[in-house]
C-alpha cells in the first residue's frame, strides 16, 4: 500500500482521474447494464480507462466499483459475484497504476435508511463491508466514498472501512444549489458536512459531481473554512445538456483548466474531474496543478 500522505506532502497537490461512466458509455455501455460487471466480462476496457488517466497525469486512479454494493448488484442479478467484482475492479486499476495511488470507489446504495426507509444502520454497514473486504484483497491504497448525499449513509461506509481495513478514507459529498445556497438533497450544507465528516475520523473530505468547476470553487471555499483536512474536489465538465438526443457536458478541457488556480486558492489540494471529463481534461488539469504554487 502506497503512502498517500507522504506523496501529498512532497507534491503539495495531487491530481485525480476523470469520469468513468461517460468513458464506459463511449466504449459501448448501454442503459441498464451493470457497469461493474465489466470487471469480469470486459477487463481490457476497464484497464484501458484506468491507464488513460494514469497517462494523462493522474496521481490517484479510482476503480470500477462505484455501484458494487449488494443492493445494486442484487438488482443486476449478480450478487453472488460481489467479492469477485469488487476485488477485480481494484486489481485492474492496480495493473496499470504505475506509481499512482489506487483508491477504491464506493458510491451510494440508492436505498433510504431509517426513518425515511427500512434499511438499518447495521444493514448499511454490513453492505459496505462486503466491498471493503474485497478492496483489501485487491490491494487498494485507499477508499473514496463518493457522490454521497446522506451523511448517515456516508458514516456507515466510514465505519465499514474502519472495521474491516486500515485503509485511508476519503468522503466526497454531492451538493445542489438552491435559494439558501449549497446543500445535499437531504439538506446538509458543505460546512456541516466538513465538520461532521472530520469528527467521524476521515482522512480527506470533499465534493464531486453536481456542478461544473466554477460552482465547485465556492463549495471548496466553504469546506476549507471549517476543516484543515486535505480537500478532494471533482467537478463535472459543466451542467449536462441534451443535444440531438444525447447528453453533452459543455465545459472543454481548456475551460476547466482555467479555473484550477482559483480552485487551489479556495483550498482544494486533490483535484480531478467527474461526469463528462476525459483524459484530456485531466491532462490539462495536471499541467495547471504542476505549475501553480500551493499557498
Amino acid at each position: 500500500m502506497k503512502d498517500w500522505k507522504s506523496i501529498l506532502c512532497s507534491r503539495g497537490l495531487l491530481v485525480l482521474d476523470g469520469a468513468w461512466g461517460t468513458e464506459m458509455i463511449k466504449r459501448g455501455l448501454i442503459l441498464g447494464e451493470c457497469p461493474e460487471l465489466w470487471n469480469l466480462n470486459r477487463p481490457d476496457d476497464v484497464r484501458a480507462i484506468a491507464a488513460s488517466y494514469r497517462e494523462a497525469g493522474a496521481d490517484i486512479i479510482l476503480t470500477n466499483t462505484f455501484g458494487g454494493n449488494p443492493f445494486k448488484l442484487k438488482k443486476a442479478n449478480v450478487l453472488s459475484k460481489i467479492r469477485q467484482i469488487n476485488r477485480r475492479g481494484v486489481e485492474l486499476s492496480n495493473e496499470v497504476s504505475g506509481d499512482s495511488l489506487v483508491f477504491a470507489s464506493i458510491g451510494p446504495t440508492g436505498e433510504f435508511m431509517e426513518p425515511l426507509g427500512i434499511i438499518t444502520e447495521k444493514q448499511m454497514i454490513t453492505c459496505f463491508a462486503e466491498q471493503v473486504i474485497a478492496f483489501v484483497e485487491g490491494g487498494a491504497d485507499g477508499v473514496i466514498i463518493e457522490t454521497m448525499t446522506d451523511l448517515n449513509e456516508a458514516k456507515c461506509a466510514i465505519k465499514a472501512v474502519r472495521e474491516n481495513s486500515n485503509l485511508p478514507v476519503a468522503v466526497s459529498m454531492t451538493f445542489s444549489k438552491g435559494r439558501m445556497g449549497f446543500a445535499t438533497v437531504m439538506g446538509t450544507g458543505p460546512q456541516q458536512a466538513a465538520i461532521e465528516l472530520e469528527s467521524s475520523g476521515v482522512d480527506i473530505v470533499g465534493s464531486n459531481c453536481g456542478f461544473g468547476i466554477e460552482d465547485m470553487v465556492g463549495i471548496a471555499r466553504i469546506m476549507r473554512s471549517t476543516t484543515s483536512l486535505p480537500l478532494w474536489i471533482k467537478p463535472n465538465a459543466g451542467i449536462p445538456k441534451l443535444k440531438n438526443g444525447k447528453t453533452v457536458y459543455p465545459e472543454s478541457p481548456e475551460q476547466m483548466a482555467r479555473f484550477i488556480p482559483e480552485l487551489i486558492k479556495a483550498g482544494a489540494t486533490i483535484i480531478g474531474g467527474c461526469c463528462g471529463t476525459t483524459p484530456r481534461h485531466i491532462q490539462l488539469i495536471a499541467k495547471k496543478c504542476h505549475i501553480y504554487p500551493v499557498r
